[in-house]
């Protein structure tokens, strides 16, 4: 039987993708799927999601979540974040707006997909390792540099996927979101 939060997360992702609005698993569940498992009580989604969407995704989500059309459409015009509460049980899922910018068009080109649920098996988009670790590197940046549960996730994706990862890559992205020093000291330390 899956978890609560894994059954709500495929609810929205099968969502966006019968809507046809490109997305990609972010956050810690993207970092527990390549790294090291932890729990969550929100799940984060990068989605290049419009306008034209917004009714289609109410509707397929209203029965179960709290679904604000205002806020979805102030978070496209702004291409921030809005966020889909279950009513239940509370569990949120953060939905950011891709932005405009280089890197988020690419987390959602190198997205793949991962299996979350088995009997039966279901699979989402999740990004890329080395884009969950450019990500959470730029989060601990934006959050002062004092998140451990940031760093130990990052720390996790390295070590479990050490040898795999696409270090040039990295490092080119790791220049253009300015956490280069970041980047070296954490792979230092993993």
């Amino acid at each position: 039987m899956q978890s609560e939060s894994t059954r709500l997360t495929l609810l929205v992702t099968q969502a966006l993708e019968q809507i046809g609005i490109p997305y990609a698993v972010g956050g810690s569940l993207a970092s527990s799927v390549h790294g090291v498992m932890r729990s969550t009580l929100d799940v984060d989604i990068v989605a290049d999601m419009r306008l034209e969407h917004i009714q289609a995704l109410v509707a397929a989500l209203s029965k179960e979540f709290y679904a604000d059309d205002e806020m979805m459409k102030d978070a496209i015009e702004r291409h921030s974040s809005f966020n889909l509460i279950h009513y239940e049980t509370a569990f949120k899922v953060d939905i950011f707006i891709r932005k405009l910018r280089a890197f988020d068009q690419i987390q959602l080109e190198r997205r793949r997909t991962s299996v979350i649920a088995i009997d039966p098996e279901q699979s989402v988009y999740v990004v890329s390792p080395e884009d969950i670790i450019l990500a959470k590197l730029e989060w601990y940046r934006i959050g002062g540099e004092v998140s451990d549960r940031q760093w130990r996730d990052i720390l996790g994706v390295l070590k479990t996927k050490s040898g795999e990862l696409d270090i040039d890559y990295l490092k080119k992205w790791a220049r253009e979101l300015k956490v280069s020093d970041l980047l070296e000291r954490v792979l230092k330390e993993a």
